[in-house]
């Protein structure tokens, strides 16, 4: 009997460690990209080119349904108390959390994405949409605290932070040398499609 279990648990172990091997392999995988950064190199029919920031080109068929918004700079000084926004933030060396950029959202968007999470746009960069709660000028910037359904963060936010807003726009704003946004997603082909674009208006790069 002792023969038999040892013959048996041969061929398990083999099992188990091909089944490690191939969850470690799917783990190292880099996740699937969300949206993709860049211009817009051409447009034909329902096939948008994008340049991403990296230098690759991406292919997108954008969907029937497709939602585009355009993105327009405006003052620090917009943001009031009560303003409904989303914050890319960085923590500084004294533990302050560094505003990278700053969108309104128009009151028709108010609630969009409430929360903090991990964002893509820098190393250790957070998302954060909020409403502000408080709104503090000094000599270097903003200090705004913002809160949201499960917590608050204080994010300074300097002179030189690209702050800006939703405004209307369509399809026809997608034209060669947009700056845009594409939120994408990769279908079972292993081709992309997307069915929500922010597009840069006057030449303006979306900085989230």
């Amino acid at each position: 009997m002792p023969v038999q279990r040892s013959s048996l648990a041969r061929p398990l172990a083999a099992i188990a460690m091909v089944l490690a091997s191939s969850l470690f392999a799917i783990a190292q995988q880099p996740p699937t990209p969300t949206r993709v950064r860049g211009a817009i190199e051409s447009v034909d029919g329902d096939m948008l080119l994008v340049k991403s920031r990296s230098g690759e080109d991406v292919r997108l068929r954008m969907t029937g349904d497709i939602r585009v918004v355009g993105i327009v700079r405006i003052a620090l000084s917009d943001i009031k108390t009560g303003s409904f926004i989303g914050t890319t933030t960085v923590p500084g060396p004294d533990g302050a959390q560094n505003a990278v950029e700053v969108h309104v959202f128009p009151e028709d968007m108010r609630g969009t994405g409430e929360g903090s999470r991990p964002y893509d746009l820098r190393p250790n960069s957070t998302m954060t949409n909020a409403t502000v709660a408080q709104t503090v000028a000094g000599n270097d910037g903003h200090t705004l605290l913002i809160k949201y359904k499960d917590g608050e963060k204080k994010v300074v936010v300097s002179p030189d932070t690209p702050v800006v807003t939703y405004v209307p726009a369509d399809r026809s704003d997608l034209k060669a040398g947009a700056k845009v946004i594409a939120f994408m997603k990769q279908l079972p082909d292993g081709s992309f499609e997307t069915n929500r674009v922010s597009v840069g208006r006057d030449g303006l790069t979306p900085p989230m």
